[in-house]
């Protein structure tokens, strides 16, 4: 089971995602917070595997609140949940950690995809989220030195999904796309992260678009 906090300070949102994630058999809801502060506390009493974090709210935000849970529980997967005017909120929440970005009207079945990715190690985005991650990259982010250049010891079947990365396409969506299955995509989204220096999804999308895999501009 995964064991999953929610936190906004709407009351009707909790309770949405709760009625939600309880109409499944492999998530459990651990608890609740309405602030980033609560969040905190909640977090060291009930050791959730995933947070779904809000960004906006009363007192303590939910990229501080991001922070400060990681920094003293750094294996908790916290998946951030967006609307269209927190653009602002993203990198933030993103430099504090947050494995995930998910816009807050996404269908059911994507939110709770979404907490599983999150479990098992991956980086769930919105592909809209993405791409509004991805418009908004300014030159104050560069990736760490990489083993070439500008991507020159990619293979050609990197170079494509890498491509289908800064288009925003999931996982699932490029093994789709490609023809392979989900499991060839994870290893060669690993070995671009490396290739390329970059620590998140986020920044591997940046690195294609800024190095002319994938045209800038909205989501396929």
């Amino acid at each position: 089971m995964i064991a999953t906090l929610l936190v906004d300070d709407q009351r009707l949102i909790r309770a949405g995602l709760r009625m939600l994630c309880e109409s499944t058999t492999d998530i459990r809801i651990v608890g609740e917070a309405a602030t980033g502060a609560e969040a905190v506390r909640r977090c060291d009493a009930v050791r959730p595997d995933v947070v779904l974090m809000d960004l906006r709210m009363p007192g303590m935000d939910g990229t501080t609140a991001t922070r400060r849970i990681l920094q003293a529980r750094p294996a908790t997967r916290i998946v951030v949940l967006t609307t269209f005017d927190d653009d602002d909120h993203l990198y933030p929440a993103l430099a504090a950690g947050a494995c995930g970005f998910l816009a807050k009207d996404a269908a059911p079945d994507e939110l709770l995809d979404a907490v599983r990715q999150a479990a098992g190690g991956g980086s769930p985005f919105s592909n809209a989220v993405l791409q509004r991650l991805v418009t908004r990259a300014t030159g104050s982010w560069t990736p760490r030195t990489a083993a070439a250049p500008a991507g020159e010891d990619l293979t050609t079947r990197e170079r494509e999904v890498l491509a289908h990365v800064g288009d925003g396409l999931s996982n699932a969506e490029i093994a789709a796309r490609i023809h392979v299955g989900l499991t060839t995509v994870k290893t060669h989204i690993a070995s671009l992260m490396r290739k390329t220096g970059s620590a998140t999804r986020v920044h591997l999308a940046v690195f294609a678009v800024r190095n002319g895999f994938a045209p800038p501009g909205p989501c396929a």
